[in-house]
Order: C-alpha cells, then sequence, then structure tokens
C-alpha cells in the first residue's frame, strides 16, 4: 500500500510540475511582462525564482523533519521505524508547512541577485502565487520515496538534449545554453521532465552558478 501511495504522489507531483510550467509560469510571465518589457530578463527572473523556490522549500523540508523527528522520538512505538514515521506525519500534515516564510526567502534573494535588473516600481511579490505553488510542489517532492530534484545548471553549459529542448527563438546548431527558461526536473540521475533554453551563437553571459549565485564574469561565446 505504501508503495502504490508513493507512486500515486510522484505521478500527481511530476504533472503538477509540468503544470507549473504550462499555466503558473505563463501567468507570472504575463504580470511581469506589464513592468518589464525585456522578454529575457522576465524568463530569467521567472527560473531564478523557481530555482530559489525549490532551495527555500528543501531547507524548510530539512527543518520541519528534524522537528516532528525530535517530537515524535520519545513516545515512538510499533513496526515503523521512526523515518517512515516522521516522513508519513509530514505527508499528512503538507499544509504546517510555513510557504510564507519560504516566500520571503525567495523574495530576499532575488532582490540581491546581480543577474536580476527590473525598474524600481517593481515587488517580486508581484509573482508571490506563483513562487508559493512551485515551494509547495517542491517541498512535497521531498516526502518521496526518491526525492525530486531541478538538474544542476550552470552558465555557460553546453546544451543537451537530454535535459532540454531549445526555445523557438534559439539559434539550433549553438551548442552553448544562453539562459535558461525552466529547470529539468530530476530523480537521481534520470530527468523526469525537459527543462528550456535559449541556445545562440556571439552572445554575451554571465559565468555563474544558479544554484549559488555570486560574482561573475561575462564570458563571450563564439
Amino acid at each position: 500500500l505504501s508503495s502504490l501511495l508513493n507512486s500515486s504522489r510522484h505521478a500527481r507531483l511530476v504533472s503538477r510540475f509540468s503544470d507549473l510550467y504550462a499555466v503558473e509560469r505563463l501567468e507570472a510571465q504575463s504580470l511581469l511582462r506589464h513592468y518589464i518589457d525585456n522578454l529575457e530578463m522576465v524568463q530569467i527572473i521567472i527560473f531564478i525564482a523557481t530555482v530559489e523556490a525549490f532551495q527555500a522549500a528543501k531547507l524548510s523540508y530539512h527543518q520541519f523533519k528534524l522537528r516532528v523527528r525530535k517530537t515524535l522520538s520519545p513516545s515512538h512505538l510499533g513496526p515503523e521505524i521512526l523515518e517512515e514515521s516522521v516522513v508519513d506525519y509530514i505527508v499528512r500534515n503538507l499544509d504546517l508547512y510555513d510557504v510564507q516564510a519560504s516566500i520571503n526567502d525567495v523574495i530576499n534573494a532575488m532582490n540581491v541577485n546581480p543577474l536580476i535588473s527590473f525598474p524600481p516600481e517593481v515587488d517580486f511579490v508581484l509573482i508571490s502565487s506563483f513562487i508559493r505553488e512551485t515551494c509547495r510542489v517542491a517541498f512535497a517532492m521531498q516526502t518521496l520515496d526518491s526525492p525530486l530534484d531541478l538538474a544542476f545548471t550552470s552558465d555557460p553549459e553546453l546544451y543537451s538534449d537530454n535535459k532540454y529542448r531549445r526555445s523557438y527563438d534559439s539559434e539550433f546548431t549553438a551548442p552553448l545554453v544562453v539562459y535558461h527558461v525552466w529547470p529539468a526536473l530530476v530523480e537521481g540521475d534520470s530527468v523526469l521532465v525537459k527543462g528550456e533554453a535559449i541556445t545562440r551563437r556571439g552572445a554575451l553571459l554571465p559565468t555563474i552558478s544558479w544554484l549559488n549565485f555570486g560574482p561573475f564574469l561575462l564570458t563571450e561565446l563564439v
């Protein structure tokens, strides 16, 4: 029964991740386009928000799991090992996840990200609904027997047909990713859902890891 439930939740969460790309991402993009003319910058903002949401949700899950383990440990009885009881409790109480704290962490990180350029009147609270849903999906993905995560990305990186599909406005013979529109979803080393990337020649882009924002250099691609 436990295996069947895990399989069902796995399928539902993978489908939900695809919905985030197809529905909520475009809604967030539409909201930002009212204030930011540059579509590339809007896409970069949404990509960064997605990566930061997963990071924040995974950290919150780890902290929540520690608290639940500490609470259940003194009174734990029965055939289940403690770890299974902890995860089962979290699955049954996903509404206890403090998603607002994660949203705040994501927005704070975005406000100081050197890759993001936006008008002063733009507040990323504008896309808090997208961030909230992404955090919730990412948090729930950590409760699976094999947690799901985003594929590691860096700029520049060689384009991979296994991880991405090219955006319609890409140069289809260009070997390097200029920037990412959407991350790939992975389970271990296996890609479950492809991401989306832009490939072009002769572009200037930051040399930076999306998962470790920091000082960056401008590198010319040829």
